[in-house]
């Protein structure tokens, strides 16, 4: 009987024994190595991947996409549509899922995407104008048409061929950060007389923040929507 008990007793210290080692060395030690390697090597990227204006102020990360709309006139108001602030270049839509309807109190950031098939309210098809009104086909088409209006200028009518796919579909996570050349070109118009800048100068400044397929081959060229601003507020102000 009293070795049964030695040996429990031997058990249970070598079990705690281990325990403490192991949180010492996993909880503690590997965390701190873990960090303070990154800190060293990645600093940039370990805290973040922040993105700065030119007075020092964080502005957001290029690795999340956020909205540039003009203030609500009544912030309390949830059904209140946002309207673009069209001095900006625009990200693709991110309403995929909706907004936050469980816990109002707080502004949550949803993400993934939608559970629509890609033909819902479809009509024979196609997306139309009369597709019923809450499908996905309703929404791409009012999307659509929103990009139309406003985008044309007075010297520039952009055409319905013109609207690449992410000008009216959300992503994935519905928090992409790029946006197609194609998409940044046909807002180039909008943005410039928006801003008193002449064309050229914002067509230069989405060819110079567009970047290319990875190692020549994966993905698409795209051009990250808060670099891209965060450029033509430093040239507005210039």
């Amino acid at each position: 009987m009293n070795n049964s008990l030695s040996n429990t007793a031997r058990l249970i210290g070598a079990g705690l024994r281990a325990l403490l080692v192991l949180t010492v060395i996993c909880g503690v030690l590997y965390p701190l190595a873990v960090t303070g390697i990154a800190q060293a090597l990645f600093n940039d990227k370990a805290n973040g991947s922040e993105i700065k204006d030119k007075s020092g102020r964080v502005v957001g990360s290029p690795l999340i996409g956020q909205t540039y709309n003009r203030p609500k006139q009544n912030p309390d108001d949830p059904k209140e549509a946002a309207r673009p602030d069209l001095k900006w270049f625009q990200p693709r839509p991110s309403n995929g899922l909706g907004s936050n309807s469980v816990n109002t109190q707080y502004s949550l950031v949803l993400s993934g995407a939608t559970n629509r098939s890609a033909d819902n309210g479809a009509v024979n098809g196609q997306c139309t104008k009369d597709a019923e009104e809450g499908t996905l086909c309703a929404q791409v088409i009012a999307a659509k048409e929103a990009v139309i209006a406003d985008n044309s200028t007075a010297g520039h009518q952009v055409r319905p061929e013109d609207v690449p796919a992410d000008a009216v579909t959300s992503s994935g996570s519905g928090l992409d950060p790029d946006i197609s050349p194609e998409y940044a070109r046909i807002q180039v118009d909008r943005v410039a007389e928006q801003n008193g800048l002449d064309v050229e100068q914002v067509e230069k400044l989405v060819a110079d923040h567009t970047t290319g397929r990875t190692l020549g081959f994966m993905g698409e060229p795209r051009v990250n929507v808060l670099e891209l601003n965060t450029a033509l507020k430093a040239l507005t102000k210039s």
